[in-house]
């Protein structure tokens, strides 16, 4: 793989900042729901968050 710019790092770290973001908040979500499909849907969405970040750790 080739070397990374400062700005493909800046990018990755704001990429991976807003999934971060985004599963704790679909957790915290998933959390507080009382319907089961809402709940699901909120975990899913947190699951797909942290897959995301993954992925994109694996750039680095």
């Amino acid at each position: 793989m080739s070397e990374l710019s400062i700005l493909d790092l800046q990018n990755l770290r704001h990429l991976i900042g807003g999934y971060d973001t985004n599963h704790c908040k679909m957790t915290d979500y998933a959390s507080q729901a009382k319907d089961p499909e809402i709940k699901k849907l909120f975990q899913d969405a947190a699951n797909s968050a942290m897959q995301n970040k993954q992925d994109l750790m694996k750039f680095l």
